[in-house]
C-alpha cells in the first residue's frame, strides 16, 4: 500500500507529478535498478521505464553502465537549478517569437531594433561581420563562429555536450582559441558582440538581430546564468589514458547515446561498448559517463 504522497514541488519547472515521484523514489534508493523502482513503487515495469526516460531528459537523472542498469538521481540543487534555467529560455524564446511578429507586422525590420535575416548564406555572412566589427568582447550559445577569434576580443562561449560527437565543431571552436565551457542542453544558439549587438538564430535559415533592448539585456542575463553552470573545456594536447576509439566512444555517450546506439555507430558488439565503458570510468576515475565526459573535456582528451 502508498497511501501517503508528498505534495509536488516540481510541477511549476514543467515536471509532472508520476515524473516527480519516481525521482524522489530515486532521491531515496540511488542506484536503483527498473524492478526495483517498480517494486518501490508499486508500478508497472513498463511505466517506470517510460518515467526514467523522461527524468533522464530532464536532466533529474543519470544511467551509469553495465547490466542491469542502474540509475543515479541529480543533486537537486543543481537539477532545479538547470529547469529553472530551460524555463527562462523558453520565455526568452516566447518573447522573442512575438517581438519578431510584430516587427514584421510592422514592416519596419530595417528602422526598428530587430532586424530579420532568411538564408543560410546571409546568416554566415551576418555572423563573420559582427565578428570582425568585435571590439571588446563576444559571448556565444551553441554557434560556431565561421572566424577565428580578432586579437584584444574577450571571448566567451557555452557549448552543448553534443558537439563532442562532431569532430569538425569541435575544431571550429579550438581553431577560434576562446574560452569554452560546456553544458548540456544549452537552449539558444545566440552571438551578442560588444553587448550592443545580439544575433539569436531561430531557425536553420532564420537570424534575428537585435539592438539595444530589454530583450538582448534578458539574453545576456541567461548568457550569464548558463556561463555560470557550465564546465570548463581545456582544449590543450594531453598523452592521457584514453585511445582515440575510446574518445569517440566516451564522446558519443556524453552526448546521450545508449549502448545499443553506439555499439551501431561503432560497428562493435553492446557487450564490447559496455566492457570499455567501464575501462574508460575507472581511468578517469569517474562514477558515471556524463562525469567522465566532462572530466576528459577538461584535460583535453577529447581531441578528434
Amino acid at each position: 500500500m502508498h497511501s501517503y504522497r508528498p505534495a509536488p514541488v516540481l510541477e511549476a519547472l514543467g515536471v509532472c507529478s508520476e515524473d516527480e515521484q519516481l525521482y524522489r523514489a530515486l532521491l531515496a534508493r540511488p542506484e536503483s535498478t527498473t524492478l526495483g523502482l517498480a517494486e518501490v513503487t508499486g508500478w508497472p515495469a513498463a511505466r517506470v521505464t517510460r518515467h526514467l526516460r523522461s527524468l533522464l531528459s530532464l536532466g533529474l537523472a543519470s544511467r551509469t553502465p553495465g547490466r542491469p542498469a542502474r540509475y543515479t538521481p541529480a543533486v537537486p540543487e543543481a537539477a532545479v537549478e538547470l529547469l529553472a534555467l530551460r524555463r527562462q529560455a523558453a520565455i526568452v524564446e516566447a518573447r522573442l517569437g512575438a517581438s519578431v511578429l510584430t516587427a514584421e507586422f510592422r514592416a519596419a525590420t530595417e528602422s526598428g531594433p530587430f532586424t530579420v535575416i532568411r538564408g543560410a548564406e546571409a546568416i554566415a555572412q551576418r555572423y563573420q561581420q559582427a565578428q570582425q566589427a568585435a571590439q571588446s568582447e563576444v559571448v556565444v550559445l551553441d554557434a560556431v563562429l565561421p572566424a577565428r577569434a580578432r586579437s584584444g576580443v574577450v571571448y566567451r562561449m557555452v557549448y552543448d555536450m553534443a558537439l563532442l560527437v562532431d569532430p569538425a565543431s569541435l575544431d571550429a571552436a579550438r581553431a577560434a582559441g576562446t574560452s569554452c565551457r560546456m553544458l548540456r542542453d544549452v537552449p539558444l544558439k545566440l552571438v551578442v558582440v560588444d553587448r550592443r549587438t545580439g544575433l539569436l538564430q531561430t531557425g536553420a535559415d532564420v537570424l534575428v538581430e537585435l539592438g539595444p533592448s530589454s530583450l538582448l539585456d534578458g539574453l545576456l542575463r541567461l548568457f550569464e546564468l548558463l556561463w555560470q553552470q557550465a564546465t570548463p573545456l581545456a582544449f590543450e594536447p594531453s598523452d592521457g589514458p584514453l585511445s582515440a576509439e575510446d574518445q569517440q566512444l566516451l564522446a558519443l555517450a556524453a552526448a546521450g547515446l545508449t549502448d545499443q546506439a553506439i555499439a551501431r555507430r561503432l560497428g562493435v558488439a553492446q557487450r564490447t561498448v559496455e566492457r570499455r565503458m567501464q575501462r574508460i570510468l575507472k581511468a578517469l576515475d569517474a562514477t558515471t559517463r556524463f562525469q567522465a565526459g566532462l572530466r576528459a573535456g577538461q584535460r583535453g582528451l577529447l581531441t578528434p
